[in-house]
């Protein structure tokens, strides 16, 4: 019986991307003649994608802005932060050793994000990640963002996998939406970027570091 295929959200759950995230925002704010959001609070904006991100920023300052501005702000992220993808953003500790353990256990690897598919592969090569992975789907692969479990399943078709022997390890709410809708079992990392314990939301298992994948993988059974 093959392994089973694993997906993984990126900003949160692979790499703490916050830092270049958070600046970003507050550059394109700052532009805009609006207050800079703190680091704390601005962190757990990341995960819906840099729209959110932004709109999310621009709601805590008690701000709003036309549709229109909002695009051309989005644009304007979306350029700055293409720039400046990894100048802070590293993999959480243990992630390459635990990727190592289980590539040697036979299971393949893809990302599930609500991130632009071309930031992802940016960041992805900038901390030479990008190979370890089948495949890298963004919001903008399939036009589908999460929690909608069709970019789930997308993403292991896209990978060779089967998404009836198939995790989702991810960071937030949406992502654990997300692996429930698909029908697949969700480990959450508790380091990540969610508004609550992410424990709240009911993942099958719970991780705080890297070394502790592997075990929590193997304890996963699947109907034969």
């Amino acid at each position: 019986m093959s392994a089973p295929t694993l997906i993984f959200d990126l900003d949160g759950t692979l790499v703490e991307t916050a830092p270049d995230l958070v600046a970003t925002l507050n550059v394109v704010l700052q532009r805009e003649g609006i207050a800079p959001v703190a680091y704390e609070i601005a962190r757990n904006f990341v995960g819906g994608g840099a729209k959110l991100m932004l709109a999310r920023g621009i709601e805590a300052e008690g701000r709003t802005v036309e549709p229109a501005a909002l695009d051309r702000m989005f644009a304007d992220f979306i350029a700055h932060y293409a720039a400046n993808v990894a100048v802070h953003s590293r993999p959480f500790p243990g992630l390459t050793e635990a990727l190592d353990i289980l590539s040697e256990r036979g299971h393949r690897f893809a990302v599930c994000t609500n991130k632009l598919e071309h930031l992802s592969v940016l960041l992805l090569n900038e901390l030479k990640l990008t190979a370890r992975f089948e495949a890298i789907c963004g919001q903008d692969t399939f036009g589908i963002q999460k929690p909608d479990p069709e970019i789930l399943r997308r993403t292991i078709a896209a990978a060779g996998g089967d998404v009836r022997r198939s995790i989702m390890v991810g960071d937030s709410e949406t992502d654990i939406l997300t692996a429930r809708a698909a029908g697949i079992p969700v480990i959450a990392v508790d380091f990540g970027y969610s508004d609550r314990p992410v424990s709240e939301y009911g993942p099958d298992r719970l991780i705080s570091h890297f070394s502790q994948l592997p075990e929590q993988i193997a304890g996963i059974s699947f109907a034969d």
